[in-house]
C-alpha cells in the first residue's frame, strides 16, 4: 500500500518542547492555535513524541512534557485535515493490543487521519526512573517486530491467536475498526541499517531518518532490505526531521528553502520540522505562506 503523494516535497510539524509562556494552564489552549494554525497553513501532519520525561536535548526531566495519545487526541479534536502521530510511540513501553486500539481510536476519532509512528525506544534514563519496561537492544527489536504483527493483524480483522516469543494474544478482536483502510500507515523511527531499515522494508509505510549527509548511504540500505523482502522501495515515503528556522521577522526563509532543496536532492519526500518558538504562531505563518507553496515542486 502506497500513502506517497507524487506533487512535491510535504512539510509536517513536530512538537516537542512545550515549556512556554503560561504554564500549564496554558499548555491546551496554546497547543489548539498551534494544531489550527499548521492545518490551515497545509502542513501535512502533525506529530508529538511519546516520552513520560522531557529530553536531555530539551531541558531534561524537569521540563514539561505532555502525554503523546492524549495529547493526540485532543488535537484531533481541534483539526480537520492534518494527519497525526507520535514521533515516536517507545515500543518498550506498550502492549501491542493496548497500542493498537489506541491508534484505532484516534483514527476512528479523526475521522482517518491517524498513523502509527514507532521506534525501538532509545531514553533508558527515562525508562528506568519511571518503572517502564527497557529490556536489551536485540530485544527491543524483536519486541518491536512482534508488536508490529500484532497491531496489522488486528486491522485485518484477523482473530486469529498470535504466538510469539514475547507476547502471547489468544483473541487480538479490534471493533470498531480503524476508517482509514487496509490500515493505518506505519512509520518506523531510526537509521540503523542492520534492523531499523529491515523492518521498515518488512512492514512500514515511511521511514524517518536522522538529517544529514548520509542519508543517501541509508536509503541505498534500506533499497537492497526492499530487494531482499520483495518489496516495491518506492512505495515507502521517505521522511527525517529538520529544524525549521525561518527568523523572527521571516529573514531566514531563503535559507531554510536551502535546506529543504538539500534534503530532497538526497532523497527525502517529507519534513518534519521543529519550529523555535512555535507558540508565538507567526512563524508557523510564515512557513505556511512562504515554505509550502516553494517546496511544492521540489
Amino acid at each position: 500500500m502506497s500513502h506517497i503523494k507524487e506533487d512535491g516535497m510535504k512539510l509536517g510539524l513536530h512538537i516537542n518542547d512545550m515549556s512556554w509562556p503560561g504554564g500549564a494552564s496554558q499548555l491546551g489552549p496554546t497547543l489548539v492555535q498551534i494544531a489550527q494554525a499548521a492545518d490551515a497553513g497545509g502542513f501535512d501532519r502533525l506529530s508529538v513524541g511519546d516520552h513520560v520525561w522531557q529530553s536531555h536535548f530539551l531541558g531534561g526531566p524537569e521540563r514539561e512534557v505532555l502525554a503523546c495519545y492524549p495529547t493526540l487526541a485532543y488535537l484531533a479534536a481541534h483539526t480537520s485535515r492534518i494527519k497525526l502521530l507520535a514521533l515516536a510511540t517507545a515500543a518498550p513501553y506498550w502492549q501491542p493490543v493496548l497500542l493498537a486500539k489506541t491508534v484505532t481510536t484516534l483514527d476512528v476519532l479523526s475521522g482517518g487521519r491517524a498513523w502509527l509512528g514507532i521506534g525501538a525506544g532509545d531514553y533508558e534514563e527515562e525508562a528506568r526512573g519511571s518503572g517502564l519496561p527497557f529490556p536489551p537492544l536485540s530485544e527491543r527489536y524483536e519486541r518491536l517486530e512482534e508488536l508490529l504483527q500484532i497491531c496489522v493483524r488486528m486491522w485485518q480483522g484477523d482473530e486469529r491467536p498470535f504466538e510469539g516469543k514475547y507476547y502471547h494474544i489468544v483473541r487480538p478482536l479490534n471493533l470498531p475498526q480503524s476508517l482509514t483502510r487496509p490500515r493505518p500507515p506505519i512509520l518506523i523511527a531510526g537509521s540503523g541499517e542492520h534492523k531499523t531499515l529491515r523492518l521498515v522494508a518488512r512492514y512500514a509505510d515511511a521511514c524517518n531518518l536522522r538529517p544529514g549527509p548520509e542519508i543517501p548511504k541509508k536509503l541505498e540500505v534500506l533499497r537492497r532490505h526492499c530487494e531482499a523482502e520483495g518489496r516495491e522501495y518506492d512505495s515507502i515515503e521517505k521522511t527525517c526531521m529538520f529544524v525549521f528556522d525561518v527568523g523572527e521577522d521571516g529573514s531566514k526563509v531563503s535559507e531554510l528553502l536551502g535546506q529543504l532543496r538539500w534534503l530532497a536532492g538526497m532523497g527525502i519526500q517529507t519534513v518534519l520540522g521543529v519550529i523555535p518558538q512555535v507558540y508565538r504562531i507567526t512563524p508557523l505563518e510564515i512557513i505556511g505562506g512562504k515554505a509550502l507553496p516553494a517546496v511544492a515542486d521540489l
